[in-house]
């Protein structure tokens, strides 16, 4: 703590990502990165892009990722906004719309950088209890609340349909509803299609785990030219450069390379759905997951014991201390070879 720390910073609890290890090679489970490298495009555009120009600053307005997304989804470039990971644009999100002392609602298990954008601007939070069954249902929400949802919700994996998305947008009419999407492209149902039907929708998405580039922070946000105009406002009051000449390009070719987009999703899906029989084979209850992650619990050994038993063996997986989920890991998912030796690792074990 120091003596010139402001009255917030001095109180907040700031997220913690998951770790990074640097003194071992391990089996990394823990953060939800794609295991497989960037399509072979977007390695040839960084190459490309490195010369003497990076002494230029970049095109502040990304013109020519906006320009690829739109084409992606059937949007025009003014309803999409870019940003340094989909987490800065989530941020940018709570002084855009909402003032200090607004309420914002959002699951009572989710996506736990949420409450820290809200504490960090002032704004007030409801959460929303899930079912039994984890999942989320629009009728939980509380009223005169804005919403902000992870569909699919993290760490749970478990995603709902665009009925509840839009049973959410009609009963919220008056209040903006952020779909934070990370995770959409492992089998869920995506809100984009449903922009231009309601101004209330925000659908926020990112580069770093369907199109395996976290060490680049792409993100990018779809809605009305309104709502990207907001969003604009404050990236040009805090810093007009968020995305830096190599990241975009290496956006925007991984946007045109649909093809292997579409097959690493589909491998990760893959792994994803024989990784969860292998866990349920050694008595793991795992949730129906829509991401490239496992939620899974084990009746007889608490989930913080078996974190430190795989720490051991040399994998790395997430553990949340909250009651509701202290017994749960979240397994992130690797190459079919890494979750192999997980279910291998595992076994062990439990002898």
């Amino acid at each position: 703590m120091n003596r010139f720390w402001s009255n917030t910073i001095r109180n907040i609890s700031p997220y913690i990502p998951g770790e990074q290890p640097r003194d071992k090679k391990y089996i990394k489970l823990n953060t939800n990165e794609n295991p497989y490298p960037p399509s072979q495009r977007v390695l040839d555009a960084i190459r490309l892009e490195v010369t003497g120009d990076v002494r230029l600053y970049p095109d502040p307005e990304a013109v020519g990722l906006k320009t690829a997304l739109a084409g992606f989804y059937g949007l025009r470039a003014e309803e999409v906004f870019v940003g340094n990971g989909s987490d800065e644009v989530l941020a940018f999100c709570f002084p855009a719309f909402f003032n200090p002392g607004d309420t914002i609602s959002f699951p009572e298990i989710t996506y736990s950088f949420f409450p820290v954008y809200a504490e960090l601007f002032g704004v007030k939070c409801k959460t929303a209890p899930l079912n039994d069954d984890f999942s989320v249902s629009a009728e939980n929400f509380p009223p005169d609340a804005g919403i902000i949802l992870a569909n699919p919700n993290a760490p749970t994996g478990m995603a709902i349909g665009l009925d509840q998305v839009e049973i959410l947008l009609n009963r919220f009419s008056q209040s903006l509803v952020i779909v934070d999407e990370a995770y959409i492209d492992f089998g869920a149902q995506s809100a984009v299609p449903l922009i231009n039907k309601y101004e209330n929708l925000l659908v926020v998405q990112t580069f770093s785990k369907s199109r395996c580039m976290a060490g680049l922070r792409v993100g990018y946000a779809m809605g009305n030219p309104g709502l990207v105009e907001g969003l604009e406002r404050v990236k040009n009051s805090f810093n007009s450069y968020t995305l830096d000449r190599i990241a975009q390009k290496a956006a925007a070719a991984a946007v045109e390379d649909r093809e292997y987009f579409t097959e690493t999703c589909q491998r990760i899906i893959n792994t994803r759905e024989n990784t969860a029989v292998g866990l349920m084979e050694l008595g793991f209850k795992v949730l129906p997951s829509k991401s490239n992650f496992l939620f899974a619990a084990h009746e007889k050994i608490p989930g913080e014991a078996l974190l430190f038993k795989l720490r051991e063996a040399g994998i790395l997986v997430r553990h949340f201390k909250k009651p509701e989920i202290e017994n749960w890991l979240r397994i992130s998912i690797g190459t079919e070879e890494e979750m192999e030796i997980f279910i291998e690792k595992l076994k062990d074990i439990m002898i």
